[in-house]
């Protein structure tokens, strides 16, 4: 009786670890689906303020500087000599395993375009130096 007791426990185990596997794999997906469908809400409203003029006019002023006509801009320079209050700057290339010593395919493609404008001088041919000629000497006399 034991060991059957023993196999059913055995063989149950199994299956409601299975089970539980399965279970948390639903919670965790249910969780995403969550946070996506929260991550949609947040786009959707972002797109709705897009639509408004006056949220579009506003971004402009405040990302661009740019002022309506008849307005006057001003700046505030800081003591680095950069606008106070300014976005900042972009940090590097956009392609962070781009290296900024070589040139871009634009940039080879016009240095050809150059190049074919501007033919290298053909080189001048170096004037040959003048070989000596040999020194004959007489055989000495009796030697034939």
């Amino acid at each position: 009786m034991l060991l059957v007791l023993g196999a059913l426990i055995v063989s149950y185990a199994q299956s409601l670890r299975v089970w539980f596997d399965q279970h948390q794999q639903i919670s965790a997906l249910q969780q995403e689906i969550r946070d996506r469908e929260t991550r949609v809400d947040q786009l959707g409203e972002e797109v709705e303020r897009w639509n408004d003029d006056a949220y579009v006019k506003a971004q402009a002023r405040q990302r661009l500087g740019w002022v309506m006509p008849g307005e006057v801009g001003y700046r505030v320079i800081g003591a680095d000599g950069k606008p106070v209050g300014a976005p900042p700057e972009p940090a590097g290339p956009a392609d962070p395993h781009a290296d900024p010593q070589k040139p871009t395919w634009y940039t080879k493609l016009w240095g050809s375009v150059e190049g074919a404008g501007n033919p290298p001088a053909p080189a001048k041919p170096a004037t040959p130096k003048p070989t000596p000629k040999p020194v004959l000497t007489a055989p000495p006399k009796g030697s034939r």
